[in-house]
């Protein structure tokens, strides 16, 4: 780095930079994406060499070009770090034995745990719901937060928000996102260089709203990169999107980042960055960047990303950060081309869209995904369309009505029967929340009241937000809705949602009637929000509201009353809809520095609760052999510390064909644990009541309950011929016999007892939604050594790779259901111990039960030496151990 080093003056201190106009000549550095410019920086401060790699991307951006990335900063929740802490202290027991330093197991770079996944919604529309549902959360995750605790006692670089402070991401944009890290250099002036980080949530890129490069990974991928790896990374196509003019009055973020959704999903950027730029950029507050860049992975992106400029400097001077740091950031941005003003030259894009921002429009996203947007008017004109089975085609839009639900009123198709404001996406956008309340203050004001099987909730995203609330006194007037506060958390955003009011189930149990939510959330996945809702929309905080009041999908709520004020008016949305003017003097009135500064100055210290539990600080983590919560995961059962023969497989049979679109809920659930099903047995063998079972997602430290839960979604369907055909109460699939249906873990112990490897068949896209590690973890653990896909989800694939898994890709022209054709074929693979970096040829060798053979060319992408290497070690954690027993 010695010959690209620079120097830069800010506050009265000298510092050392990798100096980007030293690096790449000024022509080059003014035609490249202000994203690319960070990673670029990364990698040449880091591996000075990667410099010949950027020169010919530069050169021919049609070439794949691989350099490193090494994050500053691991940013994780609780969901995903309980499992990565029981690695880490099941490699620190490898460690010792293998006759080790198990000490030497540490993460070597910042890791911040957020606790917000874990707290749900038992409680609502009440005075109090935020303590009760606050002390059945520590009563059911007690246990596993005393694991936190060890960790955060044993483990170095480890720091931990407690629960109850606010979701992880907004908790970054508000207090840990630094925007350029100092890193000290003993003897040396201390090196300046942009805040990078890596999450174990898909939504991390929010942060990209403050220039700032993040994107989520699973669990296993930030493992590596916390005891040090680096990724690999291809350099991506960046596609550019031009915002020109401005939001209309009453057009929300919201609205904006369901259109750039809708908009990004027909371009197709799967794999790429997004970089959004120009004058509607800038006329957009941090919190609307914020709210755009959330869903970057619903619009397929890797990451998206608005450089830094003055908008971004007020928020952090608004959040309450320091002057010394608010000076370093803009000259440090500044002397990089990392700052982005009116007039500055384009970059050079991948591809380049354009939009107008004043041409969005009110709207919402449903039934089921987040990109199928639809105007205000148009929502519930299409209800009944969207949804296949409430009426045919060209029939009248008719919505079946259902007498009496068995609490004195009717309820009907489409009937609204959960309202939440949660998530990260809109919660963290003061004007949005501020919004919600003043239309809430106004419904109210004229006697409007909610409808009665409407389940309503508030799930901040920080405490912030509930002082501003309390101060201008709209929670007041939420509460009188029944928006009450419910707590701190991700909550109904990821299913989170407790149950629905018992005469609803009834009626959606007895009668089929399909129950909907909607939400200000970022995902609204078939079965996601809550089993019991047959659809879910994607709305704004203040049209939660709204729908709370009618309790209706049908309703045409852009032109139809949404109910009578108490002197016999009719009310519609325009009557109760708040001006911009009204939001921004609430949030003048109310939103100060000093507030950010109040809450955050003992963030670490947590509740009482929090501080009550108990935990040992020994190197080695004294496992409880009866506990249900926190198990020693079996990854190093038989390890040997030798160096690995080359890779083979031979002799594999097929588990499962599948179809397009499996997403890592099918293959591991996160939500409630059925008392019926084999996790919900297992739990209830070891005295486990039911109340108590939790979430699968609070039991990913217990492998035996996740083995139990793997791929056992009703609506996943197994093709492989005999399987049992679907609408059964789980997927099922064969046993080594190839006689008898069964769970995937039943037939997975069958085929373990005989020494047979597993392969997995799939479509497209296998492996899309949450960057849920889990779901390649139980994959390895049943035994699958190899998964063959037509396309992987990009986290997914990685998490395969740190598992040991092999990702192989089918030929175009080539069916899932043709390789395969019987349980009882068996597959033997040739190429696999010749890997190099880039795609390589894979001849799988197939003996069918019939004695015929065929032979097909797969292709294994390898992206680097380094996920070679660790497949050939069986996975990220294997490899690890070795090298710290060879050290």
């Amino acid at each position: 780095m010695t010959d690209m080093q620079g120097r830069l003056q800010a506050g009265g201190k000298t510092y050392a930079l990798l100096s980007l106009h030293r690096a790449l000549p000024a022509d080059t550095l003014a035609r490249i994406p202000y994203v690319l410019r960070v990673l670029f920086e990364n990698a040449l401060r880091n591996e000075p060499d990667s410099l010949a790699a950027i020169m010919q991307w530069v050169a021919d951006r049609s070439l794949e070009r691989e350099i490193p990335f090494y994050p500053l900063r691991v940013l994780m929740h609780d969901t995903t770090c309980s499992p990565a802490l029981a690695d880490f202290a099941a490699m620190r027991d490898a460690v010792a034995a293998g006759g080790g330093d198990p000490a030497r197991i540490n993460p070597v770079i910042p890791v911040h745990l957020v606790i917000d996944h874990s707290i749900a919604v038992d409680h609502y529309g009440v005075a109090g719901a935020m303590d009760l549902n606050r002390k059945l959360d520590f009563a059911r995750n007690t246990e596993r937060y005393g694991f936190v605790r060890w960790a955060q006692n044993s483990l170095a670089n480890f720091r931990v928000v407690p629960p109850g402070t606010g979701i992880i991401h907004q908790i970054n944009l508000e207090l840990l996102a630094d925007a350029v890290t100092v890193i000290e250099r003993p003897g040396d002036v201390p090196l300046a260089c942009p805040d990078t980080l890596l999450g174990t949530d898909s939504h991390t890129p929010m942060i990209g709203a403050l220039g700032i490069l993040a994107w989520g990974v699973g669990g296993i991928e930030a493992q590596a990169a916390m005891l040090g790896q680096p990724l690999a990374v291809r350099i991506p196509d960046v596609v550019g999107v031009h915002m020109r003019g401005a939001l209309a009055p009453g057009v929300t973020a919201t609205d904006l980042v369901l259109r750039v959704t809708e908009m990004l999903r027909a371009h197709g950027v799967l794999g790429k960055f997004v970089e959004f730029f120009g004058v509607g950029a800038g006329s957009l507050s941090l919190a609307d960047r914020a709210t755009v860049a959330n869903m970057a992975p619903e619009y397929g992106a890797t990451t998206a990303f608005f450089p830094m400029d003055r908008v971004a400097i007020d928020y952090l001077r608004a959040s309450g950060r320091q002057p010394a740091q608010l000076e370093l950031i803009e000259s440090y941005m500044r002397a990089q081309g990392l700052w982005w003003e009116e007039g500055a030259v384009v970059p050079e894009y991948s591809g380049l869209l354009e939009l107008d921002l004043a041409a969005v429009e009110p709207c919402m996203a449903g039934p089921r995904l987040p990109h199928d947007r639809k105007s205000l008017s148009r929502v519930g004109q299409g209800f009944l369309h969207d949804l296949p089975g409430l009426a045919p085609k060209g029939a009248p839009q008719t919505p079946r009505v259902f007498a009496d639900a068995g609490a004195g009123y009717a309820l009907c198709d489409g009937a609204v029967v959960l309202a939440a404001i949660t998530s990260c996406t809109n919660t963290s956008n003061p004007a949005l929340v501020i919004g919600a309340g003043l239309l809430a203050r106004k419904a109210r004001a004229l006697g409007l009241t909610r409808q009665p099987w409407v389940k309503t909730s508030l799930s901040p995203g920080s405490k912030v937000v509930a002082d501003y609330l309390q101060s201008s006194g709209l929670q007041e007037d939420f509460d009188a809705l029944g928006f009450n506060l419910a707590g701190y958390g991700c909550m109904t955003c990821i299913g989170n949602s407790g149950s629905l009011d018992a005469a609803v189930v009834s009626a959606v149990e007895k009668n089929g009637l399909c129950a909907v939510g909607v939400l200000s959330g970022n995902r609204n996945f078939d079965g996601r929000v809550n089993p019991h809702l047959g659809a879910s929309y994607l709305a704004s905080p203040a049209l939660v509201v709204a729908y709370a009041l009618v309790g209706n999908i049908v309703i045409d709520i852009a032109n139809e009353p949404l109910g009578r004020a108490a002197s016999g008016e009719a009310v519609y949305l325009r009557d109760i809809w708040p001006s911009d003017a009204e939001i921004h003097a609430v949030m003048a009135a109310h939103l100060t520095p000093q507030a950010y500064v109040a809450r955050y100055r003992d963030v670490w210290q947590g509740s009482d609760e929090w501080q009550a539990i108990k935990a040992p600080d020994d190197v080695l983590f004294p496992w409880d052999q009866v506990s249900d919560y926190i198990r020693r995961p079996p990854y190093f059962d038989g390890f040997s510390p030798h160096q690995p023969a080359p890779l083979s497989l031979e002799n594999a049979r097929p588990f499962m064909i599948l179809g397009d679109n499996v997403t890592t809920d099918h293959i591991s659930p996160a939500g409630a644990i059925p008392k019926e099903s084999l996790a919900g047995r297992h739990l209830l063998s070891h005295g486990v009541p039911v109340a108590m079972f939790n979430q699968y997602a609070t039991r990913r430290s217990n492998h035996e309950v996740m083995l139990r839960g793997a791929f056992s979604n009703p609506r996943l369907v197994n093709e492989l011929p005999g399987a049992a055909v679907p609408g059964g109460p789980t997927c099922l699939t064969l046993d080594a016999d190839g006689a008898q249906p069964m769970s995937a873990y039943e037939a997975a112990q069958s085929f373990r007892e005989r020494g047979l490897p597993l392969v997995l068949l799939a479509g497209k896209n296998y492996g899309a939604g949450s960057s849920r590690d889990w779901a390649a973890k139980v994959s390895a653990l049943l035994g699958v050594r190899a998964v063959i896909a037509a396309s992987f989800e990009r986290i997914h694939r990685s998490n395969l790779i740190g598992m040991g898994v092999i990702p192989l890709l089918l030929p175009a022209g080539l069916a899932r259901g043709e390789l395969c054709r019987h349980g009882g074929d068996t597959l033997s693979f040739d190429g696999l111990g010749a890997l190099t970096p880039g795609p390589n040829r894979v001849t799988v060798t197939v003996c069918r039960t019939d004695g015929g053979v065929a032979a097909y060319e797969l292709v294994c992408q390898m992206d680097s030496q380094r996920e070679i290497d660790t497949l050939r070690h069986g996975g990220i954690l294997p490899y690890v151990v070795r090298g710290a027993l060879a050290a």
